[in-house]
């Protein structure tokens, strides 16, 4: 599974406003309710952290996918693993 094909992923199942705002740094600058969201779907590798890290409103480093150990939440490894078995994940937020 390639970075596109999780994209694509995504967009269809509602995860790519959430993935926008990881990428751009503002799910850590908005109100708390949209930094616990990304957490969670970090967590459950449906999103994963940018290549270049960001910075919340307090000025703390949220670090970039690359400098976290592999498979851990926010690493593309764990969002392969999310994607790959999605269709036995579909109901985890429900």
């Amino acid at each position: 599974m390639n970075i596109a094909q999780i994209k694509k992923l995504q967009r269809q199942n509602g995860f790519s406003e959430m993935q926008d705002m990881i990428n751009t740094g503002q799910a850590w600058k908005l109100e708390g309710s949209y930094g616990r969201s990304a957490m969670e779907y970090l967590e459950s590798g449906a999103c994963m952290l940018p290549l270049v890290p960001r910075y919340d409103y307090y000025g703390s480093k949220v670090p970039s996918r690359n400098e976290l150990k592999n498979g851990t939440k926010g690493t593309y490894q764990n969002s392969i693993n999310f994607w790959s078995d999605y269709g036995n994940n579909e109901n985890i937020w429900e």
